[in-house]
């Protein structure tokens, strides 16, 4: 088996999907952390599904389906980011926008003439055909959006845990929320080219929630999403080369049973420690 796997990672497409899926999933788990602290975990899975109209839009009128939706995902995030901290009380208009957008994507599926492969790609990820051109996209949009974050991480975590104080000492609440929600447009866009639109909300959450559950510390929880982002892509990615099986399968199969072990863990031992 070992000896099959080094021929599988003889290939470039097999090198070049390990090489994006672990962008990804670094930015995914460190935008994601955030997003599990922030509890805005509605609005990352509408910007996910909302990210659907701009790539079965491209696709259409023959188009990136990831510039498409990079696009459509980053205005979402602004126009989500500009309502501030109504954003966790606005399910209601997040979910009728959501059910428009998807009403949209589904025409524009429909109307599509070209190769089905490519609307399957769309849906559900088909990360072994990611190309140099797109991974040079890719590797730009996680450097621009790490060192972004990097420099509103100390203001958002405050921001987060203590919003009035934040507030009162002249942090812009609506400027850092806007900020915040265009990372995690572009976060969604890329995890999307990993396990497709239907299943990113688990590589945008499953990490982050994971390391939040064992670990309290930032840097700790940090740390620890985007270690299991990338042990279970890379996982996922072998295991697919492997048993022919779809990644994106194995990926979100992966993150449920660390999931699952982890909430086991948390209740029977934390709790006990308690």
């Amino acid at each position: 088996m070992l000896n099959t796997l080094i021929e599988y990672i003889s290939y470039d497409f097999v090198r070049n999907a390990l090489l994006a899926g672990s962008l990804a999933g670094i930015l995914g788990a460190a935008v994601g952390y955030f997003v599990v602290v922030r509890n805005v975990s509605f609005a990352a899975h509408a910007l996910a599904h909302i990210g659907f109209t701009g790539a079965t839009g491209a696709a259409l009128f023959g188009i990136s389906p990831l510039n498409g939706m990079l696009i459509i995902s980053i205005l979402a995030g602004a126009g989500m980011g500009l309502s501030g901290s109504r954003i966790q009380r606005s399910d209601m208009a997040i979910g009728m926008v959501l059910s428009l957008c998807l009403g949209i994507g589904t025409l524009f599926l429909a109307l599509y003439k070209g190769f089905a492969g490519q609307a399957s790609a769309i849906l559900f990820g088909n990360i072994f055909s990611i190309s140099w051109s797109q991974i040079f996209q890719i590797i730009v949009l996680t450097i621009v959006s790490l060192c972004t974050l990097a420099l509103y991480s100390g203001k958002l975590l405050f921001a987060t845990l203590q919003p009035d104080l934040a507030e009162a000492r002249g942090i812009s609440l609506p400027q850092l929320s806007t900020a915040f929600m265009i990372l995690l447009g572009v976060s969604v866009t890329l995890a999307s080219q990993v396990v497709g639109i239907l299943l990113v909300f688990a590589l945008m959450l499953g990490p982050a929630g994971i390391a939040t559950r064992l670990f309290r510390g930032f840097w700790t929880a940090q740390l620890s999403g985007i270690g299991i982002a990338l042990s279970s892509i890379w996982c996922g990615i072998l295991l697919a080369c492997l048993t022919n099986w779809p990644p994106s399968f194995w990926i979100t199969a992966i993150l449920f049973v660390l999931y699952l072990l982890t909430e086991i863990f948390c209740r029977l031992v934390l709790q006990r420690d308690r």
